[in-house]
């Protein structure tokens, strides 16, 4: 297979932990050739979706990694699958890269993940499909209506709908302190919607990241475990990654999810799960391969290959 990444710089990559990387390697193991280049690569040219697209070659190095060929200007229906790894924000130019790779898919391209579903699928909104995995949960602009849930929940999550990585979320406990400031700049004076949420105390074990590939379950998560008072348990926010075996709740979250979301076009999907409540569903670029991998042994990004064959295959 020639396979395309849609990413970041590769000269960002953390490789020790780098899910994107862990993809790549795999690939190569298995002698397919693999390519790099970013949103700002992309164009619409005389009805074709086309990419100045660079092949990769892994040196095996774990800092000097890679080397790039000169990159060429390829229509994106010529890869075999073109792999969607960008990382948020998910602005308008995400926005605008999605429909570049929607029309690519007109033209012959295999995208993964459907950049339709991508869009379809805000990260923390989709929890609401599946309310009967989640905490009470209220999604407004509207300051009284945050009063309230403060008042009736005393102690509560706001985060904005676009963050990652933990940015932009703060606890409010049952004293209320900081609570209109708190509205004021999340809700940007009542222009922008947000989330509230209960708080879930379950978040001192960990805020655990489940996989879902091709339609299947991961058998592993990857709790995230906040560190020094925070209470936010993302690696970027200096959470403890620590993996661990699907509890009884985690399973029938995943199995009921996996199959529904496979369906829609996500070939790859990352659950937040909090004690028993789902938090958020991941479909932009989800990580923890190698935390996993590292940790249990088991090779996640040989079931993403795997799967990625299968459906390239389909």
């Amino acid at each position: 297979m020639k396979i395309a990444f849609l990413t970041d710089p590769l000269s960002q990559f953390k490789t020790y932990k780098d899910s994107t990387y862990a993809m790549m390697v795999e690939a190569d193991k298995r002698g397919y050739a693999i390519y790099a280049f970013g949103p700002d690569d992309m164009a619409l040219e005389s009805g074709k979706v086309i990419a100045n697209i660079s092949r990769i070659t892994l040196t095996g190095d774990s800092q000097d990694w890679f080397r790039l060929s000169e990159p060429e200007s390829t229509a994106l229906s010529a890869f075999d699958a073109v792999l969607q790894r960008k990382d948020p924000p998910f602005d308008m130019e995400y926005i605008y890269a999605t429909y570049l790779l929607e029309l690519a898919e007109q033209q012959g391209a295999r995208v993964f993940n459907k950049p339709a579903a991508i869009r379809n699928h805000n990260e923390k909104l989709t929890i609401a499909q599946f309310s009967q995995f989640t905490a009470p949960t209220l999604v407004t602009r509207d300051e009284q209506r945050i009063r309230a849930f403060h008042k009736e929940h005393q102690d509560i999550i706001l985060k904005p709908l676009d963050g990652m990585g933990g940015t932009g979320i703060f606890r409010i406990r049952d004293d209320g302190m900081n609570l209109g400031s708190v509205i004021e700049t999340l809700t940007v004076n009542g222009s922008r919607t947000i989330m509230v949420q209960r708080y879930i105390p379950e978040i001192v074990h960990g805020d655990k990241r489940i996989l879902l590939i091709g339609g299947k379950v991961v058998p592993f998560a990857l709790a995230r475990i906040p560190q020094n008072g925070e209470v936010r348990g993302n690696l970027a926010a200096g959470g403890l990654g620590v993996a661990q075996e699907l509890s009884a709740s985690d399973l029938e979250i995943a199995q009921t999810l996996a199959p529904e979301l496979y369906q829609r076009g996500l070939l790859l999907v990352g659950l937040d799960v909090i004690g028993a409540n789902l938090t958020e569903v991941n479909v932009t670029s989800p990580t923890c391969f190698q935390e996993i991998t590292q940790q249990k042994g088991f090779n996640v990004a040989g079931m993403f290959i795997d799967a990625l064959e299968t459906a390239v295959a389909a």
